[in-house]
């Protein structure tokens, strides 16, 4: 419950801070005042800063992912370890039609590992040393090949442009609601440069309330594509494998290590039960591990 507390919180400051910084610094009046307050102006607005924040989040996620976990990017392998993890990163990446991603080491206690980027191109795949401490090369293979699978399948951007869609979408549902509970309480009448604090108010509560809703459909895709890295994981490595993994992953219990920004990239996520489910960034991994079986 806490890591879902910490997600929904800070995907819904962002909206609050932006909508406190526009209104002390006015922008609201000032895009009013400039015949900006209809519904044309205010789709830009809310796609500005909608889409904005999740492509600026985006573009520096590597090097945020470096910066919170403390990877260490292998330009030149130290070891024969290393030198096998760059060999078969490689050779997927090849196998997906992707360029070489870099690949990092960061140090944590958990079977972990996770992929970022802003493009197929220039992408990053990490992978813990409790991963490789506790895994054989087989299944740390499949691993590497969900990571890739991710990354060939543009999931990074794909869940960038639908947080950046449904930001634009609870920014503008919910000043438009504002307004009109704001028109409701002044009795019809107009307000110079803006809404007053009926609008204010309403538009904080909406954007909470609609926000949480926008969350469950980030989630519900980021559930989806995590079968779908199975699946690559399956193909560029070997269904047992893939399947042997994730088996060796439910044995990793604890709390994951990974800051919570980077917690929906890693290869499992916590468990949830109830109206919680809804929250969940992974699917259970006794669910991932029937589908591939399936597939046989």
């Amino acid at each position: 419950m806490r890591r879902i507390a910490l997600f929904l919180l800070t995907n819904i400051a962002v909206l609050f801070l932006l909508s406190i910084v526009c209104r002390l610094l006015g922008i609201d009046q000032w895009a009013a005042s400039r015949g900006l307050g209809g519904m044309t102006g205010l789709l830009i607005y809310a796609a500005v800063f909608g889409m904005g924040g999740a492509f600026i989040s985006l573009a520096i996620s590597k090097w945020t992912a470096k910066m919170s976990t403390g990877a260490r990017v292998i330009e030149q392998p130290q070891n024969e370890a290393e030198r096998w993890l760059l060999d078969t990163v490689r050779r997927h990446a090849q196998n997906a039609g992707i360029s070489m991603p870099e690949v990092a080491i960061y140090d944590a206690p958990e079977m972990n590992a996770f992929a970022t980027g802003m493009t197929r191109n220039s992408s990053l795949v990490a992978v813990s040393t409790g991963l490789l401490q506790q895994m054989d090369r087989e299944q740390v293979s499949a691993v590497l090949g969900h990571e890739i699978g991710h990354v060939a399948n543009g999931d990074m951007v794909t869940l960038t442009l639908i947080q950046g869609v449904l930001n634009t979408l609870v920014i503008l549902a919910a000043r438009l609601v504002g307004r009109a509970v704001d028109s409701w309480m002044s009795g019809g009448r107009d307000r110079e440069g803006g809404g007053g604090i009926g609008y204010f108010v309403s538009v904080m509560v909406l954007q909470l309330v609609f926000g949480l809703f926008a969350s469950m459909i980030v989630m519900a895709f980021s559930r989806w594509r995590e079968f779908r890295a199975d699946k690559a994981g399956a193909q560029l490595a070997g269904r047992g494998s893939m399947i042997s993994a994730l088996q060796r992953l439910q044995a990793n219990h604890g709390e994951s290590t990974l800051p919570q920004t980077m917690a929906a990239f890693g290869i499992a996520g916590h468990l949830a039960t109830g109206l919680q489910r809804l929250f969940m960034s992974h699917p259970p991994l006794e669910e991932r591990i029937a589908a591939l079986q399936q597939q046989g």
